[in-house]
């Protein structure tokens, strides 16, 4: 009975948290429209305003982002930096792309953001640093390579964010949808990496669909 008592409370806590966000408009409810339409996954609006509030926070200018999709934690990271502030974003389809363009052109942030278009693992390489702010939301069993790779980029005292930790918590418990057995098991191993890595005080946050958190230390 306890089990049920606390699926329910979390349902009905998690239900008024997203009541008391703001309602979202222009590019960025058409974004989650279009989510819901098309069945793109994009991040939770709770984890787009928490990027927005760390980019602000920690008054990053220079961040990268691997995995766009259709443009939407773009736009809070785009926000985020402010004038002068630059939003690097990586993806390899065109289609999405596009569609982000024309969502940051929407809202008046599209000079704010550079779209690359390749495999995260071969553009980090090749980008200049430092940055300020490293947010990782593409092809999960590739998450720890991103990580190596990004990670010399970001400067000391730069924030790392991930999300889908949890992975509708089947990272935590039983793999329900076999057809993500992959992506869970390479979170299962990542998230030990990320959450013991010797350059970074990091942990994974129960919100949105578990988000890690980390602070490049040394």
């Amino acid at each position: 009975m306890k089990g049920i008592t606390d699926g329910i409370l979390h349902r009905v806590q998690a239900e008024y948290l997203d009541r008391l966000l703001p309602p979202r408009r222009g590019a960025f409810a058409e974004c989650e429209e279009h989510a819901k339409r098309e069945r793109v996954p994009i991040v939770d609006p709770e984890v787009g305003r928490f990027l927005e509030q760390m980019a602000r926070a920690i008054q990053a200018k220079r961040v990268l982002e691997v995995g766009t999709a259709t443009g939407y934690s773009t736009l809070y990271l785009a926000r985020g930096v402010g004038d002068g502030g630059r939003v690097v974003t990586i993806d390899v389809d065109p289609k999405r792309h596009a569609i982000a363009k024309r969502n940051l052109e929407a809202e008046g942030l599209g000079q704010r953001v550079e779209f690359v278009l390749a495999p995260g693992l071969e553009a980090i390489p090749k980008l200049d640093w430092p940055f300020d702010l490293l947010f990782l939301d593409a092809i999960k069993e590739e998450y720890q390579g991103y990580l190596e790779r990004a990670l010399p980029k970001l400067r000391v005292g730069g924030i790392v964010v991930c999300d889908n930790l949890l992975w509708s918590g089947q990272v935590a418990g039983e793999i329900v949808k076999e057809d993500e057995r992959s992506s869970t098991l390479a979170l299962r191993e990542f998230n030990p990496y990320f959450t013991n890595h010797p350059q970074l005080l990091a942990q994974v946050l129960s919100f949105g669909d578990g988000v890690g958190f980390g602070v490049r230390v040394k």
